[in-house]
């Protein structure tokens, strides 16, 4: 692109981080070279997507018809309440030429606009914009206003003082630009409603019937509700008696949708800080007015909120998961999802279980095995530190944990860091299956279903259960890899002949697999009861998994783990170090260990108290990096090998759970939903 050396314009400076000197004419036109490449990739992203939608050539050119423009605009997933049959709203401002065709440098002129902030309000300010004059007459909002209600919408006076107030009492006296026609957009729902309810109230009473709310809040703001909501909407006549709904009602139901968004995040906010998990209408009020500067929520407003979510019981405790169907409007109750899927056999969703749960043992056993093959070389130098008797003369080989690396090195090399591998590869998949499997078994069946929460003694018995129920495959498998990894010094003492695995396991026998199977329960049981917990609440409590639905990356997922395996391993190394000095063979004039109580006592007497916790900091750098490395591991290995056979359902959205979208697409969407404000069926009566 640059056909020679560029000509020294500048002299070099020093940049102040220290950093070479660069010249300021080869960073100006560095910068204007990545300006310049953004929109580039753009135009060849839109073009993908022009070409691959448009269906209608006219003399060789290609054009979007609307149901191709529908297709190449819209978000993909199912939005339930906005149909993607809507988006045919925006056509109208795409077809600049009028045609009923969209082309090529339309399509480009439109998604520019999609860059715009506020191409929400720039999109139906061209739509009410019919001469495309840059400003907007009376007479050209009341006749697109009006094209857009329908015989049977409630009726709208343009006559009103509020419209005059905006567009001035005498014809063509005053026009609507464009910053002043986003506020009058921003205020006509409540002009609307209040019309509305003077419509309908017949005698002047204040009150309306709940059929006529229904009606209102069906042409205002059905597409913001869910539809359990909107089945609901009469009962809101029972939060005062007479069996009917005044205005101040009306209004701050209104006030309800239109601050949806603060109402979820004061909802998160307040059920993630309480202790149960649950907030009731004082809490609500009380959280507001401490997190905004003004109390945005009146007392009626919270009322209705719970109301809704409580399912016409507001005085009782709710968690998240109920305020759900008044939060999303795409919210379905489960039942109604179930219906779309058909019921598989028995036979089949016995193969499917059988399926998924081959394919979580695949990948919880390629995980298991990455983390353990990591850190591998460090539980070699711990076993052999905690095997070291200090009390026979000519034992001591390793004054400390580097002195054995270095030794291991020089006597076994590389290959005698990895003595034992196979049996613990061969462990780790059914150790990892049968440890996550019994722990996430034991806290869904005492987890609440509709906080989440689980009580922090459950979470022990999980834990401690889900690490005794391992001990069935981890002991024999242990007992072979250790006595594997001290073949290499009793070789060097004693000049014995290594034997495999298999020489070992004929030599034990089945009852001598299970040897200090004991002390592998007092290991095992505390280690996961610790591990468990801390990891979940490392998450959830520093740092905020689920808490405004974030996701975890790989750093803090690897920290989590680690930091929740060091107490567990260190604090667990005595009943490692009697395990491995039970499941050792002793050589001659080492002492002898009866049982796990007589190993306890024996190594106090005779080594000290500091002999239960050798190998403890290995023991930590071995644990605390293999769990981190297993469980980002098996995240990763699901997003890269996803489960072949899923069945294309998708679990159930009860939140605003949306992961991060194209902002082309929020802002067309958010311009739809302006135009819908008008009326529940915008452009409908133009499709």
């Amino acid at each position: 692109m640059w056909p020679g050396p560029l000509p020294k314009i500048f002299k070099p400076v020093q940049c102040d981080d220290g950093s070479p000197p660069t010249s300021r004419a080869v960073s100006a036109i560095t910068s204007l070279k990545k300006v310049v490449a953004t929109p580039e990739t753009e135009l060849r992203r839109w073009k993908r997507t022009f070409d691959s939608n448009a269906k209608v050539s006219v003399k060789g050119e290609k054009f979007l018809d609307i149901d191709s423009f529908v297709e190449a605009i819209a978000p993909r997933e199912d939005l339930t309440k906005i149909g993607r049959s809507q988006f045919a709203i925006l056509f109208k401002v795409a077809d600049s030429h009028r045609r009923g065709l969209v082309s090529w440098d339309d399509y480009t002129v439109f998604q520019t606009l999609l860059k715009r902030p506020d191409a929400d309000y720039w999109i139906a300010f061209q739509y009410f914009d019919v001469d495309r004059s840059g400003t907007i007459t009376f007479d050209e909002f009341k006749n697109v206003f009006s094209a857009n209600l329908g015989p049977d919408a409630i009726p709208f006076d343009f006559d009103c003082d509020w419209v005059k107030l905006y567009l001035g009492k005498k014809d063509g006296a005053h026009v609507l630009g464009y910053n002043e026609f986003t506020q009058l957009m921003k205020g006509l729902q409540g002009e609307r409603l209040r019309q509305a309810f003077r419509y309908l109230d017949d005698n002047q009473d204040g009150f309306i019937r709940p059929d006529q709310f229904k009606r209102i809040i069906l042409e205002l703001a059905g597409h913001k509700l869910s539809n359990a909501v909107i089945e609901r909407l009469p009962t809101l006549c029972t939060l005062t008696p007479g069996g009917k709904i005044s205005y101040s009602e009306v209004i701050a139901f209104h006030n309800v949708i239109r601050e949806m968004d603060m109402v979820e995040r004061v909802i998160r906010e307040a059920t993630a800080k309480s202790k149960d998990g649950r907030i009731d209408q004082v809490d609500f009020l009380n959280y507001s007015a401490s997190c905004t500067r003004y109390g945005l929520f009146s007392p009626m407003e919270a009322s209705i909120i719970f109301h809704f979510a409580g399912r016409g019981s507001g005085v009782q405790r709710l968690a998240l998961l109920d305020f759900a169907q008044l939060l999303d409007p795409r919210w379905q109750a489960p039942h109604d999802l179930d219906e779309v899927v058909k019921p598989a056999t028995t036979a089949k969703s016995f193969l499917q279980g059988f399926a998924h749960s081959a394919y979580n043992f695949m990948q919880g056993g390629l995980a298991g095995a990455f983390g353990a093959t990591i850190v591998y070389p460090i539980d070699l130098v711990k076993t052999r530190m905690q095997n070291q008797r200090t009390t026979v003369v000519g034992q001591l080989l390793y004054k400390n944990s580097l002195d054995c690396v270095q030794k291991v090195f020089r006597n076994e090399g590389v290959r005698g860091f990895y003595r034992g591998l196979g049996p613990q590869l061969l462990g780790v998949a059914p150790e990892k299956a049968i440890k996550l499997t019994v722990n996430d078994l034991i806290r869904g069946r005492t987890m609440d279903p509709e906080t989440g929460r689980i009580k922090l003694y459950w979470e022990f018995i999980a834990g401690g259960t889900a690490g005794g129920c391992q001990v069935i495959f981890t002991n024999p498998l242990e007992i072979v890899k250790i006595r594997l990894q001290v073949q290499g010094e009793t070789a060097k003492l004693e000049g014995a002949v290594p034997r495999g695995a298999v020489h070992i396991v004929r030599q034990l026998g089945l009852v001598g697999l299970y040897k200090g199977a004991s002390a592998c329960l007092l290991r095992d049981i505390p280690f996961s009861a610790i591990y468990f917990p801390a990891y979940n609440h490392m998450k959830r409590d520093i740092f905020h998994e689920g808490y405004n639905n974030k996701k975890l990356g790989f750093v803090e997922t690897l920290t989590a783990a680690a930091v929740a395996g060091m107490p567990a391993a260190y604090l667990t190394t005595p009943a490692d170090v009697v395990k491995t000095r039970l499941q050792v063979e002793a050589r001659k004039g080492q002492t002898n260990y009866k049982g796990l109580t007589d190993a306890f006592i024996k190594i106090y007497r005779e080594e000290g108290f500091k002999a239960l916790f050798k190998g403890g900091p290995a023991r930590v750098l071995r644990s605390s990096p293999q769990f981190g490395f297993t469980l980002v591991a098996y995240e990763y290995l699901h997003k890269l090998l996803p489960y072949p056979w899923d069945d294309g359902r998708k679990p159930l959205e009860t939140l605003l759970t949306s992961g991060p979208e194209d902002m082309a697409k929020v802002r067309a969407r958010n311009a739809l939903k302006i135009l819908l404000d008008v009326h529940g069926d915008f452009g409908g009566l133009g499709r």
